[in-house]
């Protein structure tokens, strides 16, 4: 049978996984809650380019009294092109975050220790947009019921969110302990 695996070129080889919450709590430690904040920051990030845009629009309507409108029907179509270039280039470029979460001190990497790519950062971004479009926001508490804090779409791409390697290695503040105010 292995010889017939490698002439077809196929390996049954399965990753573990790279990330242990147990061994390394220290790279999920406040993780979900630095999620929200940097996906506030990379939706400003992504609505001023399009706000301008919009505002682009509506003085050429303007200006040619009605016949620029049309120019709207492209706000799909830019607004899908600005943000897989957005993601794309952030989330799976060297550092695998979108600038909110290198603010946060966060990153993106595949289950098994890789960073992210191009096309995994947009396949990514869009299963978050359509499981929250379609499932409703709660689905985000799935983050909850795991120790790693993965939501749907990082189980359904294969991808783990932690702290990056200087805030996961920064000292942890000691515990409060008996007495202590």
């Amino acid at each position: 049978m292995a010889d017939e695996r490698d002439r077809i070129g196929v390996s049954y080889d399965v990753k573990p996984h790279a990330y242990d919450p147990d061994a390394h709590p220290e790279l999920f430690d406040g993780v979900p809650a630095r999620r929200v904040l940097a996906f506030v920051i990379d939706l400003v990030i992504l609505a001023v380019p399009l706000i301008l845009v919009w505002l682009f629009f509506l003085a050429i309507g303007i200006v040619t009294l009605g016949l620029g409108f049309s120019l709207f029907g492209l706000m799909p179509v830019i607004t899908l092109i600005w943000a897989a270039y957005y993601y794309g280039t952030t989330l799976g470029g060297p550092r695998s975050a979108t600038i909110g979460m290198r603010a946060l001190d966060i990153e993106m990497r595949t289950w098994y220790g890789a960073p992210s790519y191009f096309v995994l950062a947009i396949v990514h971004a869009g299963l978050f947009w359509v499981s929250t479009s379609v499932l409703t926001p709660l689905i985000l508490l799935v983050c909850f019921f795991n120790k790693r804090g993965r939501l749907l779409h990082d189980f359904l791409v294969g991808t783990v969110v932690i702290n990056n390697p200087d805030r996961a290695g920064a000292p942890r503040p000691p515990e409060p302990g008996p007495g202590t105010v």
